[in-house]
């Protein structure tokens, strides 16, 4: 017999994790390489860079910490290794090239951690896990690009760690929505919960209101 595909996956999922006491935002991968049409990574994704904006001036208003990841790679790539052989588009962030910059509007404040990765999971080979262990951070809410790419795998690692992980729907982009929707349903059913940048706002201003105990 046919099922919906939301029917026959609440048959085994649609648990929710929730919000944890002590959040963390992570902005992943908002480069300009997505936003630049003369490249190949071009996404048009700018409705999602200014949603985690939004998102972010609402996590610095509460106290919440903020991080943001970076793409770079040594001049030949030698330190990308097999994903920098199989993606060809990473060259666009090689050391020194424009698309490799921060979006425009995104620029890193003092108190923000930036994490530089060469692989698509922002706690693969980074300090991230045991930064956000130390500061005591229990849920990572996630932002960024690409929603199929390091965005899946960041939520992936994070939910592995340990971490009640969060992936804000409004504040991620693909290069086609077929992907970004897919990756975004399977993320919700398995890994993390999928919010919208009015429920994440929401989730703030009660952090902001001692709930983290922050």
């Amino acid at each position: 017999m046919s099922q919906d595909l939301s029917e026959n996956y609440s048959r085994a999922y649609g648990q929710k994790a929730g919000f944890g006491r002590k959040p963390a935002l992570v902005l992943i991968d908002f480069a300009q390489a997505y936003f630049d049409p003369d490249c190949s990574l071009y996404a048009g994704v700018d409705a999602a860079l200014a949603s985690a904006l939004r998102i972010r001036a609402a996590a610095h208003a509460a106290g919440i910490p903020v991080i943001l990841t970076e793409v770079r790679y040594q001049q030949g790539g030698l330190d990308g290794g097999r994903f920098y052989q199989k993606a060809k588009p990473l060259c666009a962030f090689l050391d020194g090239a424009t698309t490799a910059a921060f979006a425009d509007g995104l620029v890193p404040q003092a108190n923000e951690l930036v994490i530089t990765k060469q692989y698509p999971s922002a706690f693969f080979a980074t300090s991230l896990a045991s930064t956000l262990t130390a500061i005591g951070v229990d849920n990572v809410v996630l932002t960024g690009l690409t929603t199929s790419g390091c965005v899946r795998a960041s939520c992936v690692d994070s939910m592995s760690h340990g971490f009640i992980t969060t992936v804000v729907a409004d504040a991620c982009g693909d290069r086609h929505p077929g992907p970004h929707e897919a990756n975004l349903f399977d993320m919700n059913a398995k890994y993390a919960d999928v919010v919208s940048e009015a429920d994440i706002l929401d989730f703030f201003a009660t952090v902001k209101g001692g709930i983290s105990g922050a």
